[in-house]
């Protein structure tokens, strides 16, 4: 049973079955509502910047387009015979300019969804008074509800705080902050005061606004039944781990500080931490409960929301993950103009004494916990490098510690293509001159046996891009040697002992 499983996804009569366009079906939400939506049986399309990697998630019966809302002349295709529109969109993975693009992807949609005669667009964004000196983020998710009214269509805006599920950022800024630290710094931002809402209340929301008559444009503040501050959710996750923590009061911590500090010792990037620490200086609190009045969904408190998300993530059973929408990485660098094409490869292979199918294993389940099977402490270095200067670092994990999907966050790498038992390829989503990538191919040998090949490759911008890749080539020839013979490791070690490699 999962997140999602106790929430209605009846369907409406055939006659009411108008066409559904759901938006940021590869991000934490909207991968959640994607799977309410198919079982409801409603007409189904998804709009993605990468389609091929949203297909292999869904059923057969949804369609999946490509759009991009910073590319107009992308979305006619996506928003047209379309009647309600999910709009899970935001650009708080970027690290400049994210307002400019939030604005600009809203005022883009909006466009297309009046030209293509939209009725409803539902959008999630952020509690906060309109009256406070909000964050930047905050003012953001604002300004994009007025900024989709621009589409002449009804515009259903809920506006949420904390969301609470095995998963999502702020239950795993909690789970790691809590578990790991056993002394914790107490800064000011940890006692703003915030409504936290279960992720199986956000998804009743949405999924009860299809049975909705067409009205005017509302905003809904959504959250639990009681204020409590992000403290106070740790204090009640550190209860029900039976876990004591000593809590040490500092006067100030600046956001960036406090960022660099979530991205050392949470999967938080250091960039996502420092909007989400200056948006804690704002209360989000519910002020008005017209969503009580208007919807038949009753949230839980914040201890029946941890107790849920505890039990999902000890089951492993996580559904979707914060870190996996593509835009969490933030905006995929432009080398002034300079061309890519000369890549430069370093690719060995090892052969094992067993079938195809074990050789894989320990590839599947590289990253997370399992770790890269070579050099873990140049890993973490380098994770800590990129997170200063702004990239995702490498406190992501992975989804599930076994199976992997196209479009899966592991650690700094992204899940580019995956052929079951046979090959794993992941494009680096670190800070570099240029882009990289790296392969694993499994391959039988005649008479038995198999051929591991791991290929790293890199695609330089530049000279700068060549003088990084020479500077570093000496330590590559020590970690990918290294992590290649781990893998042959450990795909033996499993072939002796399937039971006993849940986790390599």
């Amino acid at each position: 049973m999962s997140e999602n499983d106790e929430i209605s996804s009846n369907p409406r009569p055939q006659s009411h079955q108008e066409r559904i366009l759901l938006t940021g079906a590869t991000g934490y939400v909207g991968g959640r509502l994607l799977r309410l939506l198919e079982d409801s049986g409603r007409p189904l399309r998804c709009m993605a910047r990468h389609p091929e990697n949203l297909r292999p998630r869904v059923s057969q019966s949804t369609e999946v387009v490509r759009g991009d809302v910073l590319q107009r002349d992308t979305l006619a295709d996506a928003v047209q015979g379309i009647h309600t529109v999910y709009y899970l969109i935001h650009s708080m993975g970027t690290s400049d300019g994210f307002e400019q693009d939030d604005r600009d992807a809203a005022s883009n949609f909006a466009s297309a969804a009046r030209d293509a005669g939209v009725k409803r667009i539902v959008y999630l964004g952020g509690l906060g008074e309109d009256d406070d000196e909000l964050s930047s983020h905050l003012r953001s998710r604002h300004e994009v509800g007025k900024v989709l009214k621009e589409s002449g269509a009804q515009v259903i805006e809920f506006r949420a705080s904390v969301i609470i599920g095995s998963g999502s950022l702020s239950f795993e800024l909690v789970r790691a902050l809590v578990r790991k630290l056993p002394i914790m710094l107490w800064p000011k931002w940890v006692s703003t005061e915030a409504s936290p809402i279960a992720i199986r209340d956000v998804l009743s929301y949405l999924m009860e606004t299809l049975e909705k008559p067409l009205a005017e444009s509302k905003i809904y503040q959504i959250g639990g039944p009681e204020p409590v501050s992000y403290g106070g959710i740790m204090d009640e996750y550190a209860r029900q781990r039976g876990l004591k923590r000593i809590k040490i009061r500092v006067p100030f911590l600046s956001p960036r500080i406090s960022s660099l500090w979530l991205g050392l010792v949470t999967p938080v990037y250091a960039r996502i931490g420092r909007k989400l620490v200056e948006g804690l200086r704002n209360p989000t609190i519910v002020t008005n409960d017209a969503a009580l009045r208007d919807y038949s969904v009753r949230p839980v408190g914040i201890r029946e929301a941890i107790q849920r998300a505890i039990q999902r993530e000890d089951q492993e059973m996580v559904e979707t993950r914060w870190s996996d929408a593509l835009s969490s990485a933030g905006r995929t660098p432009k080398w002034g103009g300079e061309a890519f094409g000369s890549r430069l490869v370093d690719s060995r292979t090892i052969d094992v004494d067993v079938p195809p199918e074990c050789a894989f294993v320990p590839i599947q389940r590289i990253g997370g916990d399992a770790g890269w099977y070579y050099g873990e402490w140049l890993w973490k270095i380098r994770g800590f490098m990129d997170m200063l200067i702004g990239g995702v670092g490498y406190r992501r994990g992975r989804r599930h510690a076994s199976s992997v999907h196209v479009g899966d966050a592991i650690d700094f790498w992204r899940v580019e293509l995956i052929e079951p038992n046979q090959r794993l390829r992941l494009a680096a989503e670190m800070k570099l001159p240029g882009r990289g990538w790296l392969d694993y191919e499994v391959c039988p040998r005649p008479g038995g046996g198999s051929t591991i090949r791991q290929t790293a490759e890199f695609d330089p911008a530049g000279l700068f891009g060549l003088c990084y890749w020479y500077s570093v080539w000496p330590l590559h020839q020590l970690v990918f040697a290294g992590m290649l013979r781990g893998v042959a490791k450990r795909a033996e070690a499993y072939c002796q002992d399937p039971a006993n490699q849940t986790s390599p």
